[in-house]
């Protein structure tokens, strides 16, 4: 028991720096880029929005809040669907710092994954939507 504490707390302590840079970094994107830099961005290509959904990680409580504001501009239901699922489950500013933590064919795949099923994800939400 007292092996695996101080192995944790070794793995700990070099993942600590990498993921607290990361949450200031993206805390940082977060605060300088404002919401109305997202709309310009848009063309209604589901690939190309999620891309900037994944580039640009945010929190879910930020996203309900620019998604309503993308909406209210006129931005497909599909596009802000794929942009909010693949803002919060994809992250390529963190793959860094996943990769060291967990591994980097783990943190690649789960990013890849995470792009694939956000554009489901969203076809589904937006046909259930509209059948309801």
């Amino acid at each position: 028991m007292k092996k695996a504490i101080i192995k944790a707390t070794e793995s700990l302590g070099k993942v600590l720096p990498l993921i607290l840079g990361t949450i200031l970094l993206v805390s940082l994107l977060t605060i300088i880029i404002p919401e109305s830099f997202y709309t310009r961005f848009f063309n209604k290509n589901i690939i190309f929005d999620s891309f900037i959904g994944s580039i640009s990680a945010g929190t879910p409580i930020i996203s309900y809040i620019l998604g309503g504001e993308m909406l209210k501009q006129g931005i497909s239901l599909i596009a802000v669907t794929t942009f909010l699922v693949t803002w919060v489950t994809v992250g390529f500013i963190q793959i860094p710092t996943e990769s060291i933590a967990l591994g980097r064919k783990f943190a690649i795949l789960r990013n890849l994954s995470a792009f694939v099923l956000s554009i489901i994800v969203a076809f589904t939400t937006v046909l259930i939507l509209n059948i309801v």
